[in-house]
């Protein structure tokens, strides 16, 4: 059939679009007012650590969070031109997060190559993440 694509294309596709940051390059970005934004559900944060300064939104409201235009948006998401990292634990579902938030006109969208397995390898700092209550 026609118009079918797989994953393995679809993140490809993504990541064509982004200009990916690997750990350090995301520490440099971040001191100069990049928002790090953590899309990892509460059990794999609790497990691994998070990143300090982060902001924890969940991959399912991560659109409404961030879209200038949404009811439901954060105060900083006040513009399009946002620096937004996005990261996950191994890089995948960030790379898609990152497109959306493009597709949604934040130009300056993109992930953390590697995801916090990446960070975590490179020896940067974490810190414990909170359960959920």
């Amino acid at each position: 059939m026609t118009g079918r694509r797989g994953i393995a294309q679809v993140l490809a596709e993504a990541r064509a679009r982004l200009d990916r940051l690997g750990p350090t390059e995301v520490t440099h970005a971040q001191r100069a007012g990049a928002v790090l934004v953590d899309i990892r559900p509460v059990a794999q944060r609790v497990a691994g650590g998070q990143i300090p300064g982060a902001l924890v939104i969940e991959r399912n409201v991560l659109e409404w969070r961030f879209d200038p235009t949404s009811d439901a948006r954060l105060p900083i998401a006040d513009r399009y031109d946002l620096p937004l990292i996005v990261y996950c634990e191994e890089g995948y579902t960030s790379s898609l997060a990152a497109a959306a938030l493009q597709d949604l006109g934040l130009f300056r969208a993109t992930d953390l190559v590697g995801g916090i397995s990446a960070w975590r390898a490179a020896g940067l700092p974490l810190q414990v993440a909170p359960e959920a209550p």
